[in-house]
C-alpha cells in the first residue's frame, strides 16, 4: 500500500481512485462497510483520511481517544485491501477550507478522485457545516460519484468509535471485537523499560500507549504478531497494561511476555490484540507473590488462547 502525505504535485498513478473518507479510528465494521461500497468505484481502492486527528488539533488538551495510532491504522487497512491511503497533514491550511474549496481543491484538482463513499453522519470543511447532500451537489459539479453508506448497528447499539471505547474502558474485549471485527491491538514499536521481568522470568517486549485510548488497565491474554524483524511470526502472550502500581510507576505503557519466544525485540514494532481480560492490576506482598500470580496469568492465558 502506498501512503501519500500531500494533495498537490501527485503522480498519475496516485490520482483516480475510488476513496473512502473519515478519520477510520479503529477501522470497525461501519468503516469496513464504506471502504466495501468504495471499491465498487472504479479506479484502485484508496483511503483519504487525516493525520493528526483533527480532534487533536482543535482540542489538544482533551484525555487520549484514539483506538488505533497511524501506523495500526494503515497496517488495518492495507489487510483490507486499500492500495492508496492519502494521510493528509490535518493543519491550518486544511482546517480552513470551506466545503466547497475541499471537494474542488482537495478531492477533484488534487486527488483527481472519480467516486467518494461516505458514512451517513460525514461532516466535512471549516466548521464541519459541509455535509453528504453538499457532497453529492459538489460531486456532479467537479465530476465524481458520490455514495453514502448507512450507519450499521450491532444488537440494538450502533457501531461507532465511543461505542468501543466504552467496551474496552470495561474490559469487554469481546464486545469490542463484535463492532471492530476484528481483535483490538495496540501496535508500535518495543522501547527499552525497566528490565524488571527479565529478572522475573518473564520479560516482556513493553511499547506505549500514549495518544491512544486506554483500555481497562489489567492483565489480558493477547495474540501478538512481530511485524518486523528476523523473528517475525505470531505469537500466544500475556501483558500487563497499566501503570505498574507495584513499582510505583505512573506513565501507562503495556507490557507483553511472548510465549515460547527467545530473542531481542528493541526496536522491533509489534501488534498485540487483547483477546480476553484477566484480571486488574494489583500489588503484591513481595515477589514470590507476584511471580505467582504470573505464572498463573500465563497458564490461564495459554488456556484462553488454546480455545479460541
Amino acid at each position: 500500500m502506498r501512503i501519500i502525505r500531500q494533495w498537490t504535485g501527485l503522480a498519475d498513478t496516485d490520482r483516480g481512485a475510488s476513496v473512502a473518507i473519515g478519520n477510520f479510528d479503529g477501522v470497525h465494521r461501519g468503516h469496513q462497510a464504506v471502504l466495501d461500497l468504495a471499491r465498487q468505484g472504479t479506479g484502485h481502492p484508496g483511503v483519504v483520511t487525516f493525520e493528526p486527528h483533527p480532534r487533536e488539533v482543535f482540542s489538544p488538551d482533551a484525555p487520549p481517544f484514539r483506538l488505533m495510532n497511524a501506523e495500526a491504522r494503515a497496517n488495518r487497512l492495507a489487510k483490507l485491501g486499500v492500495t492508496h491511503l492519502y494521510e493528509l497533514p490535518f493543519g491550518p491550511d486544511l482546517a480552513q477550507l470551506e466545503a466547497e474549496a475541499f471537494a474542488r481543491d482537495v478531492l477533484h484538482r488534487g486527488l483527481g478522485v472519480t467516486h467518494v463513499t461516505i458514512g451517513a453522519d460525514f461532516c466535512f470543511g471549516k466548521g464541519r457545516r459541509g455535509t453528504a447532500d453538499d457532497l453529492r451537489r459538489f460531486g456532479a459539479t467537479f465530476g465524481f460519484g458520490v455514495t453514502v453508506a448507512e450507519l450499521l448497528g450491532a444488537g440494538e447499539q450502533s457501531i461507532s468509535s465511543t461505542a468501543i471505547r466504552e467496551a474496552l474502558t470495561e474490559g469487554r474485549t469481546r464486545d469490542a471485537r463484535a463492532m471492530l471485527g476484528h481483535w483490538h491491538r495496540i501496535e508500535g514499536e518495543v522501547i527499552h523499560g525497566e528490565k524488571r521481568g527479565r529478572d522475573l522470568g518473564y520479560p516482556t517486549a513493553n511499547m506505549s500507549i500514549a495518544g491512544l485510548h486506554p483500555p481497562r488497565f489489567g492483565v489480558y491474554a493477547v495474540h501478538v504478531d512481530v511485524l518486523t524483524g528476523p523473528q517475525a511470526g505470531s505469537y500466544g502472550g500475556a501483558a500487563s497494561l497499566g501503570v505498574r502500581p507495584m513499582f510505583g510507576q505512573n506513565l501507562p505503557n503495556i507490557e507483553t511476555f511472548l510465549f515460547d519466544f527467545q530473542g531481542d525485540l528493541y526496536g522491533q514494532h509489534l501488534s498485540v490484540a487483547l483477546v480476553e481480560f484477566l484480571r486488574p492490576e494489583m500489588t503484591f506482598d513481595g515477589l514470590p507473590a507476584l511471580i505467582a500470580q504470573m505464572d498463573a496469568d500465563c497458564a490461564r492465558a495459554r488456556a484462553i488462547l488454546a480455545a479460541e
